[in-house]
């Protein structure tokens, strides 16, 4: 028997059986400086997929997100555990020339950086694209920010809300008549911004790794959201239609909305197409409505009296019922669900998009899970949001060299 027809040792079995197989970021470096969601976000995708993510924050505080949100027996928010998962944290006054020159330490060894101050910031630090470009030719620094890097409205502030404003989904959410409200989530633009984010990273490794060159990647959290809004640009210039809210149905198809059931319960239901809507007659034994508004156009039209009928039906079934009628004839339709709902929803639990991570102070915490899935490469959540300067010694003493000593003195400088 040769050596490579021997059974390997059951230690090393039991090795390789524990050691987690590595991820297709594996080695990638990212130097987290932004606070709250958009561009954090996209490090947390990336750290999911194995990059190294060190978040670098201000000495004292912190990202203030540790404080968005529920507070937890830890002191940081059940948000930053959530969104902050899988990263390193060090702390670093980036306004502090020793604070800057570490970064700029730090950058040289890293691949990305991703950050999102206002315009000109980083750059007043000596940390802007030029600086870290010189040190680093190779690297790729995400931008998030209000309004990007450029245009008149680059230097105003600019959050979410805002965004949602100014991109065009507010005055497109609420009821006809009614004032515009907000669209589901005062959050929703930055976690847009930090999936565009993500995937222009990835762009840009792609391109650095077949010539060396990094690159800037610019985001104004506006423009996700513009980006998400079908066809209400070209419509415009083609026909100058001005869209406004559309409460719980949709200009372009019918019946297409929320209709509540006779427990109380509502459900979400989707005809965008003839076919579509000669499925739900057959489910609510109505012929005659497919025979009288079988075509869109006619649906359309008559738009009240089309949903009337379905929301009448569905007033006169609980929403088991409603949703087994409609499911029987392939309609898409589907529980309005609560948070609660969701929780005890089989497909939920079949897909495992609720993580439950263990705490040592808190004991379960439970996450939305990794998405997208890979059957080849998944990702995966290691730990939750890290506490504060946890990685200082660590992590400055591998990239930049520091000693006990010198990082004592740093803290004493109130730099880390």
């Amino acid at each position: 028997m040769t050596a490579a027809d021997q059974p390997a040792a059951p230690a090393a079995d039991a090795a390789a059986a524990a050691a987690p197989a590595p991820l297709p970021l594996t080695g990638i470096r990212v130097l987290d400086c932004a606070t709250f969601i958009a561009a954090p976000y996209a490090a947390a995708i990336l750290a999911e997929f194995g990059a190294e993510v060190i978040k670098v924050e201000q000495p004292g505080g912190g990202d203030p997100f540790r404080r968005f949100g529920t507070p937890t027996a830890r002191g940081d928010s059940l948000a930053w555990l959530s969104e902050a998962r899988n990263k390193r944290s060090v702390t670093l006054d980036l306004r502090h020339p020793k604070g800057a020159a570490l970064f700029r330490q730090m950058a040289a060894q890293a691949d990305v950086v991703c950050e999102n101050f206002r315009p000109g910031t980083l750059e007043k630090w000596g940390l802007g694209w030029d600086d870290l470009r010189a040190v680093n030719p190779g690297l790729v620094m995400l931008r998030v920010s209000g309004y990007g890097q450029t245009g008149p409205y680059r230097d105003r502030p600019g959050f979410a809300r805002i965004a949602h404003a100014v991109g065009g989904l507010t005055h497109l959410a609420g009821m006809p008549g009614g004032p515009p409200v907000t669209p589901g989530s005062t959050s929703l633009a930055d976690y847009m911004s930090g999936l565009f984010g993500a995937v222009g990273v990835l762009v840009a490794l792609r391109h650095r790794d077949r010539t060396g060159e990094g690159q800037q990647v610019d985001i104004g959290l506006y423009e996700s959201v513009f980006r998400v809004l079908d066809e209400l640009a070209p419509r415009y210039a083609h026909e100058g239609t001005v869209r406004g809210p559309e409460g719980a149905g949709t200009l372009n198809a019918c019946p297409h909305g929320h209709f509540q059931c006779a427990d109380g319960h509502w459900v979400a239901i989707a005809c965008t197409n003839d076919k579509m809507f000669e499925r739900l007659t057959r489910a609510m034994r109505r012929a005659d409505l497919a025979a009288s508004h079988g075509q869109v156009a006619a649906r359309l039209s008559d738009r009240a009296a089309v949903d009337g009928a379905v929301a009448a039906w569905t007033a006169a079934h609980d929403r088991d019922q409603v949703m087994a009628l409609c499911l029987a004839e392939e309609v898409p339709c589907g529980a309005i669900n609560t948070i609660a709902d969701i929780f005890a929803d089989p497909q939920f639990a079949a897909r495992g998009n609720l993580l439950r991570m263990a705490d040592a102070l808190l004991g379960e915490v439970v996450v939305p899970n990794v998405v997208p899935r890979l059957t080849a490469t998944p990702g995966r959540v290691e730990r939750l949001g890290p506490d504060l300067g946890e990685g200082n010694a660590d992590i400055f003493g591998k990239l930049c060299g520091l000693t006990d000593e010198e990082l004592a003195a740093y803290r004493a400088q109130g730099i880390l």
